[in-house]
């Protein structure tokens, strides 16, 4: 299992994505990826359950969910990854939870609007309407479940420590307390599994909750600094311009 990174932490981030006889191994990202199948047969791995999916069959995979795809003969499909910010009252709605069931049934209409979206642009509330369209038929007949930590692997523990600790002590040593691992283990571990040491993740974590406040939100520059955990605003400046190659005054301008 590895964690793929080249997902964007930007708020508004998704990625329409089409591919023929695909075979892909065990992974987990932020995002959640919204996969049809449209040609022959695959079999899909989400967590501990295999699903079979036929032309039409749908499934909603939750942030941070283990699962890998695998081609039977042959196959093409289309999914969506979106950042949960794009449904943001979804994402509220689900916290901690995950479903029983990710497969679901949405209307043909809605799939061939997101197959559409390979051949042309779209705009930003053209998207969210369409992916609230399909949470909302998803949410109708789902059943969630707490995310127990018990049954999670460490990397999503891990995971959902930074998330609930990112806006204060969010450090190596704060999750050694939380996990009892020991400081170098957990530092390997995170390092071999994420691509990125801890510390850096962490900051980017926080650039990405940054840029949603700067870009929707009416809070002052250093408002913000303090809402996602830097311990000043001098640092918060230096790693936002190190990430996003401009400063947090100068991103809220140039994206409202």
């Amino acid at each position: 299992m590895f964690y793929e990174l080249k997902h964007s932490l930007a708020a508004d981030y998704f990625q329409v994505e089409s591919a023929t006889n695909m075979v892909f191994p065990s992974h987990m990202h932020h995002c959640f990826e919204l996969l049809t199948l449209r040609e022959g047969e695959m079999q899909v791995d989400v967590d501990d359950r295999r699903y079979t999916l036929h032309p039409g069959d749908t499934l909603m995979i939750f942030p941070n969910q283990i699962h890998s795809l695998h081609c039977v003969e042959h196959s093409r499909h289309v999914l969506i990854l979106f950042s949960p910010k794009l449904v943001s009252a979804y994402t509220k709605k689900i916290a901690a939870k995950k479903p029983e069931d990710n497969f679901f049934a949405p209307d043909p209409f809605y799939l061939d609007k997101l197959e559409q979206l390979l051949y042309r642009q779209a705009g930003i509330l053209e998207i969210k309407g369409l992916l609230y369209d399909f949470c909302a038929a998803f949410d109708t007949d789902a059943v969630y479940k707490e995310a127990d930590t018990s049954s999670l692997t460490l990397i999503c523990n891990i995971f959902r420590f930074i998330e609930q600790n990112y806006t204060g002590n969010c450090t190596l040593s704060d999750l050694v307390k939380y996990t009892g691992y020991d400081y170098a283990y957990l530092s390997r571990y995170f390092k071999k599994n994420v691509g990125i040491s801890f510390n850096d993740y962490v900051n980017q974590y926080r650039i990405s909750q940054a840029c949603y406040l700067l870009q929707n939100g009416e809070m002052t520059v250093l408002e913000v600094s303090n809402e996602c955990g830097f311990n000043s605003l001098r640092s918060m400046n230096r790693n936002f311009k190190e990430q996003m190659g401009i400063p947090p005054a100068e991103y809220r301008r140039k994206f409202r």
